[in-house]
């Protein structure tokens, strides 16, 4: 079966002409290959519709990463729609009742055969538990496991052959990107997993007006099935249905920016797939997520980074963004500051001269990584990602007010999150969070150091400390010093993690 999906692929791929995208065959005249360079993006699209879902999936996965494709093919595999046809009723009944171990008329007192999504992976079918709670109830396709194990291991065969074939393949690294969408893949192949994205997500949002998340069933989860709140709203997309119901849409824009800048420097963790096809607006104008098989994290230093450089950026202050990447340990070692920062004022000042209204974060963040890949910066992966759902936020919000100013938005929720990282609002909820840390910590030291001293058979140790405090007296009294502020320090940690 497998040599047959091969020589399947091979077929499509002479049908689609896609060994004109390497350099080395492409020896057609000039107007001809000017003809093929025009229509290669469309020729790789259509290619990858036609090799069926999974191949679509990635397809959606490789657009993403616009820090090592030409921004022609990123923006043509972007297009792709994952569409697929639903599988049918009786075998989503039988995948649930198996995963279960329950019937459906056990399970819901409700169930509408004809799904209302249907996706490579999965599909969705409305229905209703026994206690009348509505609920949405998602299925992983039949055997879609084993489809995904044989075209994940067929994509890193051509992977390696696009390494061999061409000189440029190893910088595009298509290993990388294989293992990249088969983590994805593993991902959305684990509903369980899914739902507790899910769940985090609600539980982050709990008291928002801005945000709403379905709550998970977990009763009626497994890791082919999850069952959640089924969620009423408005496709985002119709923005005329939205305006009939009396929405304001220029809000409903600002509300999506500020939906994602607290996810990204709050919780440093957001919702990776934030295209129109998984966002409802209620009739109240609030936003609803859906679909939760690619969420993205940021650590304290991603979201340091991305509020220095993005705050920089807009004061044009170069030298602060080459020096944020310098001190995020993303700089190879030798690399001149000067010629970094001047490399980015060349890519950044031509797109200062146009109103800021027009300027895309997203873009901005992907000129930078262009510009970072030619120090040999290793762009992080969590940045790719967070650089693509800022594209589709981005685009969401000019689509739903062209007069959006994305920097006004953005500018007061930057600062804000800066000055509470710094200063003493910032110094004492890292104290409050370190406490329980050195609470426990600390009444072990004079332990640890009896027990290391006792094991030291040999002496050697002991006579080392012995010799190191009779030549440096001075220095012991200087630490003991500092000995007391780490405890006057540590006192002002317990009394705010144990008020009085």
């Amino acid at each position: 079966m497998s040599v047959l999906r091969l020589l399947r692929i091979l077929w499509v791929g002479l049908r689609f002409r896609l060994y004109r995208l390497l350099p080395r065959f492409s020896s057609a005249p000039d107007a001809t290959r000017a003809v093929e360079d025009s229509t290669r993006a469309v020729r790789l699209r259509e290619a990858l519709e036609a090799l069926g879902p999974i191949f679509v999936k990635f397809g959606q996965i490789l657009s993403t990463r616009r820090d090592l494709l030409p921004l022609d093919i990123a923006d043509e595999l972007a297009k792709l729609q994952d569409r697929v046809p639903p599988f049918s009723f009786a075998l989503a009944a039988v995948g649930i009742e198996a995963s279960l171990g329950r019937t459906l008329k056990e399970l819901f007192r409700t169930f509408e055969e004809k799904p209302v999504a249907s996706a490579s992976v999965a599909q969705v079918h409305f229905a209703v538990l026994h206690d009348g709670t509505e609920v949405a109830v998602k299925v992983l396709r039949p055997g879609v496991e084993e489809a995904v194990a044989k075209d994940v291991q067929l994509l890193e065969s051509a992977a390696e052959l696009v390494e061999l074939l061409w000189t440029d393949g190893r910088r595009l690294k298509p290993r990388e990107v294989v293992a990249e969408f088969a983590r994805h893949l593993d991902d959305e192949l684990d509903l369980v997993r899914e739902a507790a994205n899910a769940s985090l997500l609600r539980r982050n949002f709990a008291d928002s007006p801005l945000l709403a998340v379905p709550a998970v069933h977990w009763d009626f989860c497994s890791r082919r099935v999850m069952v959640m709140q089924r969620m009423h709203g408005t496709p985002i997309s119709q923005v005329n249905v939205l305006r009939q119901k009396g929405v304001d849409i220029p809000t409903l824009a600002r509300a999506g920016v500020e939906i994602f800048f607290t996810q990204v420097f709050r919780d440093g963790y957001f919702h990776a797939d934030m295209h129109p096809g998984n966002i409802l607006v209620s009739d109240d104008g609030k936003y609803v997520a859906l679909d939760f098989g690619i969420m993205g994290t940021l650590s304290e230093g991603d979201k340091s980074y991305l509020a220095q450089n993005f705050l920089a950026f807009f004061e044009r202050d170069y030298r602060r963004v080459a020096q944020a990447h310098l001190n995020a340990g993303w700089v190879p070692a030798g690399t001149r500051l000067d010629d970094f920062e001047a490399a980015i004022r060349a890519v950044c000042e031509p797109i200062f001269a146009r109103p800021l209204k027009e300027i895309y974060f997203g873009k901005l963040l992907l000129r930078l990584f262009q510009t970072s890949r030619r120090f040999n910066v290793e762009i992080q992966p969590q940045l790719v990602m967070l650089q693509k759902t800022l594209l589709n936020i981005e685009g969401l919000g000019r689509d739903l007010n062209p007069e959006l100013d994305l920097w006004q938005t953005a500018k007061p929720y930057l600062e804000r999150w800066m000055s509470e990282q710094v200063g003493w609002r910032g110094l004492a909820r890292t104290l409050r969070r370190e406490a329980p840390h050195w609470a426990l910590t600390l009444p072990a030291i004079p332990r640890l150091l009896h027990q290391l001293l006792a094991e030291d058979r040999a002496g050697g140790l002991q006579a080392a400390l012995e010799r190191l405090s009779a030549q440096n007296r001075r220095r012991n009294r200087l630490l003991a010093g500092l000995l007391a502020v780490a405890g006057a320090l540590l006192l002002v940690q317990l009394l705010a993690f144990f008020p009085f």
